[in-house]
């Protein structure tokens, strides 16, 4: 453990952070899931309001730096090219 002031800080500091960053991801596994699932019982409407709830959470992630800003660009072409193909099979 550490025995600095100064460490001790940025111990609890990286504890913060890391716990934040585990959220965010989990948020973005679960929303891509979510519309995943919607694509796969080709539902649309449901798809398209998954796809609005998931792009937001992924641009924020990306913001904060949580994962990589094109990661995130890849991620939400992934989804939007899936609903639009949804689409136009309809």
């Amino acid at each position: 453990m550490a025995t600095h002031k100064s460490a001790v800080k940025r111990h609890k500091q990286n504890i913060k952070r890391r716990l934040n960053n585990q959220m965010r991801r989990t948020r973005i596994k679960n929303l891509t899931n979510d519309v995943l699932n919607a694509v796969e019982a080709e539902d649309h409407d449901t798809a398209v309001k998954a796809l609005d709830e998931a792009v937001p959470a992924i641009q924020k992630a990306a913001s904060k730096g949580t994962i990589h800003k094109r990661t995130a660009a890849r991620k939400i072409s992934r989804l939007t090219l899936r609903v639009n193909t949804l689409q136009s099979v309809e």
